[in-house]
């Protein structure tokens, strides 16, 4: 048989096929044929609906994990937001208790022109002779500020203007050992003068053999010699030191001014010392 005749066929065979097909289904007698055929593929169309349904599973899970890390990173970024206006807000909060504790010195004290002042630097630095505490605001010359002037906080006596330039100004710490300052305790009106000490603290020295102190008294400033204005703060008495072959008793006082962590200062202006003291170590 050629290879047209064939080809010629296949559409006649087709059709027969087609034909008894149509009759067997008619009469019945495909069904043990379908119902052998169905046993047999039964295991592949469940491993294929398994597998089909383990997919779907897999696409299913894959997408959840895209939709949680993209409400992950929605998350974090709005964490991140909260939390940056959380400190911003704790920020505004110490400031406004800073601004009222200098306000209210300044409503407690009206007898005194004050200037205010950021502190915009701090320097520790090693001296051939002693041990240099001092601290740089951002207001200097132009603001009327001249060397002596007293600097204070709401806790109380931070030290003097050493040095003064135009948009800046220095500061010579209570607790730096050139600083010398009058004081006197608050219950038994002991006298004698505060100096600072190396490691930071500060020394209550020259008090009369006769004078009463004792620990936990305040201290503040005296006005003695005119150097300072009265009644500013300036610590506790923590520890008495008394020889009785000695003239002075000698006394260790803790200053209520945080020297570590200061933002905001107030320089009092409109006092003018009596007597001019000259910065130690400093130029200006």
């Amino acid at each position: 048989m050629s290879r047209e005749r064939l080809q010629n066929l296949v559409p006649l065979l087709l059709v027969l096929v087609a034909v008894v097909g149509f009759v067997l289904d008619r009469t019945g007698l495909l069904q043990p044929i379908e119902g052998l055929l169905i046993r047999v593929t039964l295991p592949l169309q469940a491993g294929i609906s398994q597998g089909a349904a383990r997919l779907g599973e897999v696409a299913q899970t894959a997408r959840d994990l895209r939709d949680l890390r993209e409400r992950n990173q929605e998350l974090e970024a709005e964490n991140a937001s909260l939390l940056l206006e959380n400190v911003r807000l704790r920020e505004i909060e110490v400031e406004a208790a800073i601004l009222r504790e200098l306000l209210n010195f300044r409503q407690t004290n009206p007898s005194f022109e004050i200037q205010g002042a950021h502190v915009v630097g701090r320097q520790i630095a090693q001296d051939p002779s002693n041990l240099q505490r001092y601290i740089t605001l951002d207001v200097g010359r132009e603001e009327g500020l001249e060397q002596n002037m007293p600097v204070v906080t709401a806790r109380g006596l931070v030290g003097r203007v050493s040095a003064v330039g135009y948009g800046w100004s220095r500061v010579l710490l209570l607790i730096d050992v050139s600083s010398t300052v009058n004081a006197l305790t608050q219950s038994t009106r002991a006298s004698g003068l505060v100096q600072g000490q190396p490691d930071g603290s500060l020394s209550m020295r020259s008090i009369p053999q006769g004078d009463t102190i004792s620990v936990g008294d305040t201290v503040f400033t005296s006005g003695l010699g005119g150097n300072f204005p009265r009644q500013i703060l300036i610590g506790q008495i923590t520890d008495v030191e008394r020889k009785d072959y000695e003239l002075y008793q000698t006394a260790t006082v803790k200053p209520t001014v945080d020297f570590d962590h200061l933002e905001t200062v107030l320089i009092i202006t409109d006092f003018e010392p009596i007597e001019q003291i000259e910065p130690e170590g400093e130029g200006g």
